[in-house]
């Protein structure tokens, strides 16, 4: 089992009840738990393929220098970049969203 952030935007009150099954919610929003890969991966799946309009983030323990893997789905106002195996992020140009 490993700690799991998952950060919903714009997404259905029943898609943040799905979550809250598994995880605490401690911010509208903001889901965090101490899960297995598999639940993990099943509710990553289960996020990315119900967020209708809205935007996905997850944050969970990685073996690499971060100690943290991030992976995001639908249109953010922040994109992930890599820079020679390490993760930053790159805010989008004023008044437009990353994806």
């Amino acid at each position: 089992m490993s700690l799991t952030v998952i950060v919903v935007e714009r997404v259905s009150a029943g898609l943040r009840g799905d979550l809250s099954r598994w995880m605490l919610q401690p911010q509208t929003g903001v889901f965090t738990g101490d899960i297995t890969p598999m639940v993990r991966e099943r509710l990553w799946r289960r996020v990315c393929t119900y967020r209708g309009a809205g935007a996905c983030l997850m944050i969970t323990a990685a073996r690499n220098e971060q100690g943290l893997e991030i992976r995001q789905h639908g249109d953010r106002s922040r994109d992930l970049i890599d820079i020679e195996g390490f993760a930053a992020v790159r805010f989008a140009p004023r008044g437009t969203a990353g994806g």
